[in-house]
This record gives structure tokens, sequence and C-alpha cells, in this order.
């Protein structure tokens, strides 16, 4: 499915498409109403959730294998609704629902992708994603790794940078905090796909979404 597809299909229904996956957030007021909501979740999708859905503080994100599916928007319909007549709204949330990356720049890509690949313990990324070539955490606990192609050594500049993966009507106001807090935008030419940030002394960070890769 397009990217343009999935957003369509799940944003009305509080989810929001993030670095290859769906996510949303429901807030509940104690830890027995997340669990009432994590019961709710787990009758709805059935055991064929297992491979689509994981749920981490009732942050729930849906992908499979082969990347978003209309399995998973489907699913993502059927617990949006059981949550909803149960007075649990799903939604994008503001910080929750974002992924990081660590772009490291190289010239050589096959030369130093394995040892990243070692030295953290990381998987290939599997199915489609914006990540294109990139290393996950199969825990899916840290941030991903995705190595960005250079044509020549750049010593004056760091070589490590954040992506910050965001929903992509959230990116915008996540740019003006960061301006806000001192930080500068060197460009914005690959928007909406991502605007390229600095702090005060030039250290770079990326704002990504899903829009403009298509």
């Amino acid at each position: 499915m397009r990217r343009q597809e999935i957003s369509d299909a799940v944003s009305p229904l509080g989810w929001r498409l993030v670095l290859g996956a769906v996510y949303t957030e429901v807030l509940t007021p104690d830890l027995a109403a997340a669990v009432a909501v994590a019961t709710v979740v787990a009758e709805v999708a059935g055991p064929q959730a297992q491979g689509h859905l994981n749920l981490d503080r009732v942050v729930m994100r849906l992908r499979s294998a082969d990347g978003v599916t209309a399995h998973d928007i489907a699913l993502a319909r059927r617990i949006s609704a059981a949550l909803a007549e149960r007075g649990a709204a799903t939604a994008p949330g503001d910080v929750s629902v974002q992924a990081i990356e660590v772009a490291i720049d190289a010239i050589d890509i096959p030369a130093v992708r394995p040892f990243w690949k070692a030295v953290t313990g990381y998987v290939d990324e599997a199915g489609p994603s914006d990540l294109s070539g990139g290393l996950v955490d199969p825990a899916g606990r840290g941030p991903a790794l995705w190595f960005q192609q250079m044509d020549v050594p750049r010593p004056q500049r760091n070589r490590i940078h954040l992506d910050v993966d965001v929903p992509h009507d959230q990116a915008a106001a996540r740019i003006e905090a960061a301006l806000a807090a001192g930080g500068v935008l060197l460009s914005e030419r690959a928007a909406p796909a991502f605007w390229v940030l600095a702090d005060a002394e030039g250290n770079e960070v990326c704002v990504c979404t899903w829009q403009g890769r298509d």
C-alpha cells in the first residue's frame, strides 16, 4: 500500500503513520483502566495480531513483516471502534507517537553497516519502510539506525545525526518549538519528507514525516 493510502485510511481513526508503522495512544486515568484497554485490544485483535500489533503503555504500533497491510488497517479500525464503545479514544498523542533514527553518514555503506549491526546487536529492517536498508532493535526499544550515502568526506560536519520521525500533522509544531528553543532551520528543500535543523553549535537533526516519499 502507498503511504498516502495508509495515512488516509488510519488518520480519521486517531492513528498516524510514522516510519513505516501506524501508531496510536489511549490516555487512561490509572493502571486498572490501562489494563482494561489492553484487554479490549487483545480480545479484538485475536491471535492473528501476532506479528502485527505491539502494545506498550497503551501506545499501540501496527505493522507486519511486509509493512503496513490491509490487515493492519482493518485491525486499527476494529480496535478504535471497540475502544470507542467503551469510552476510550485512540489518538496520535503528543510525544508517544514518534520514532527516533540515528543517521550515520558513510561513503562506503557496505563497509560500515556490518560493524554497526554487530556492535548494536540490531537486525535488518524487514519489509518496506522509510529506513531503506536500515537496522532496527529486535526488541523494538532502541532507535533505528539509517545510513546516509555521502559522495565525499565532510570532516568539519558531524557524521552522525538524529532523525525524529513525527506524525505529519505535528511536524510544523515540532519545528516551531525547536526554533523557539534556539535552533536554526538549515534546509527545507526536501520538505515535507524532512527538514534539517541545527542547535546553536551546528549539531544537526532532521524532523521527518512519511509525506513526499511515495
